[in-house]
């Protein structure tokens, strides 16, 4: 089959011939349609220090993808050749006190797929069949390529309750953008979002936010102004990790507001804690998705009208992969699909 390698320790992806993976007892095994290229791809193409830490070559990249189901192993008896599913890229441990709990996002010893073993950017992928997310309802095939990311913007959003809501969103990257409207369908009342992208606020704008602000040009107090806010955000969605947007955040919530944190800094962040107490926050930090009620709550959202369909913008066939990866590093558009299946 033909997927994308990191063949060696040094920048780059190659399109190679590798063997279909073998499918265990437990496994099954996914004909690949549509994947959506990550941040992390982008880290480990680039062959940065966080890739060199934590990535062995060879290694078939990606984790964000959905296909057809075409062989199960012995024991599966939940998932069936033929299935639609999308998949969860993280493989836990089952035996952990979390994982026994029922917190299996929690698990201490994640293994990511894509990362420290074979993962998704391939005609085929195998993966236990406990991590396919089998669509019972019709999901057009570019939306369920991005349910992961899809995962951590509701897993985000959902964090507090949102009804009724000011909320602020730092970061109007695809997935700053699919909490904004996660939270706008849940009720929420204005919706602010940042970054210092045009082209993204643009696209946020478009697909429903209250205000999107260029904090370069702009800021969030005068949003509040323009809003008639009196008295500050009561959620803040951290999505950038940005160590300005983090400080600005804290700074325009309400006494008792409550900020869930997605965006990984990539350096310490000096935070004024004093602020912190004295208002009474809260922050919580956000990885990956619950599993599976965060992949519940995705079904019900899609179900229940929410089209996230906009926050595609850019669809290659995978043999083009040198030139999707150059628009998603572009950062300018929303998420970046490879299809797999022409």
């Amino acid at each position: 089959m033909k997927a994308l390698v990191k063949s060696a320790a040094q920048p780059g992806l190659e399109l190679l011939d590798v063997p279909i993976p073998e499918v265990g007892p437990g496994d099954v095994l996914v004909k690949v349609a549509a994947t959506g290229v990550c941040g992390t791809d982008l880290h480990i193409e680039a062959w940065d220090q966080w890739a060199q830490n934590a990535v062995k070559a060879p290694l078939v990249v990606g984790h964000e993808f959905c296909g057809e189901v075409v062989e199960v192993g012995a024991s599966v008896t939940d998932v069936a050749v033929g299935d639609f599913v999308s998949g969860e890229g993280h493989l836990v441990c089952g035996r952990c006190r979390n994982c026994r709990a029922g917190r299996r996002h929690l698990c201490i010893n994640t293994v990511g797929i894509g990362v420290q073993r074979d993962g998704a950017f391939a005609e085929y992928v195998a993966i236990p069949s406990g991590n396919a997310w089998v669509h019972r309802d019709p999901v057009p095939v570019d939306v369920a390529a991005i349910f992961d990311p899809f995962g951590n913007a509701v897993h985000t959003a959902l964090a507090f309750p949102s009804l009724g809501e000011d909320v602020l969103i730092t970061g109007a990257g695809p997935i700053g953008i699919m909490a904004a409207m996660v939270v706008k369908h849940a009720g929420a009342r204005h919706v602010v979002i940042t970054d210092l992208s045009d082209q993204r606020l643009a696209l946020a704008d478009q697909l429903g936010v209250t205000r999107a602000v260029n904090v370069g040009s702009s800021s969030v107090a005068q949003a509040q102004q323009e809003l008639g806010m009196r008295e500050g955000f009561d959620l803040g969605l951290e999505m950038s990790g940005s160590p300005a947007a983090l400080r600005d955040m804290i700074n325009q919530m309400t006494h008792g507001g409550r900020i869930a944190m997605l965006g990984l800094p990539s350096q310490e962040i000096s935070v004024d804690f004093a602020t912190v107490v004295l208002n009474m926050l809260t922050i919580k930090g956000i990885y990956g998705r619950e599993m599976y009620e965060t992949w519940y709550a995705m079904s019900v959202l899609l179900q229940s009208g929410l089209d996230i369909s906009g926050v595609i913008t850019d669809r290659f066939d995978h043999t083009d992969f040198a030139e999707a990866f150059r628009t998603a590093r572009e950062g300018q558009g929303g998420k970046v699909i490879l299809r797999w299946d022409s």
